[in-house]
């Protein structure tokens, strides 16, 4: 599959992603691209933010790949339970925020922080990092196991945002490209 074949809905998680993230310059770099906006970048609702998701899927008129980074990956997971296996071809979920960090956010709504932990119904891969103060290489690895996911440990690395030097994220692009080559053999 390539980036043109697909809808490419890009997730960023609280607060958003600003000018420098990488999700930001994938959607100026990828004609297919666009963010999936929310009402409140600071206050994030499960039902709301995944409605926003499932309603994008929905209208999509091409296959749809997922494209989720921090508390946008738990979106994504709740997400998925309103979604059929047809509805997205994959999820590149990066940097998961655990709900141990989502709870030290008093904006949080409860109901956001506990993140589902059946398997998504589309094919996906959870890269995380060995440093990230949001999530634990523990923490990411079981929510890829629960969520079916390939985990893609990518080593010291922060929560691969631009704070952690990942603006234009080159190996993520490479690696997003390889994923989407995979997509297109299922």
């Amino acid at each position: 599959m390539r980036t043109s074949d697909a809808e490419i809905l890009i997730i960023p998680g609280w607060s958003g992603s600003g000018p420098d993230h990488w999700q930001t310059r994938w959607v100026a770099r990828l004609s297919t691209a666009r963010v999936i906006e929310q009402d409140d970048w600071y206050r994030p609702t499960r039902d709301g933010w995944a409605q926003r998701i499932v309603a994008a899927v929905r209208a999509a008129s091409k296959p749809v790949v997922l494209v989720a980074h921090s508390a946008g990956v738990s979106a994504v997971a709740h997400a998925a339970a309103h979604l059929h296996p047809h509805d997205v071809a994959g999820g590149f979920l990066v940097a998961p925020a655990s709900e141990r960090a989502k709870r030290a956010i008093p904006e949080m709504e409860s109901a956001f922080i506990d993140l589902p932990r059946k398997p998504l119904p589309f094919r996906s891969v959870l890269i995380a990092s060995q440093t990230d103060p949001y999530c634990t290489p523990e923490e990411a690895k079981a929510l890829a196991e629960a969520w079916g996911s390939e985990f893609v440990d990518a080593g010291d690395s922060g929560h691969i945002n631009s704070e952690s030097g990942h603006g234009p994220w080159p190996d993520g692009l490479m690696r997003f490209a390889g994923f989407l080559k995979q997509l297109s053999a299922h």
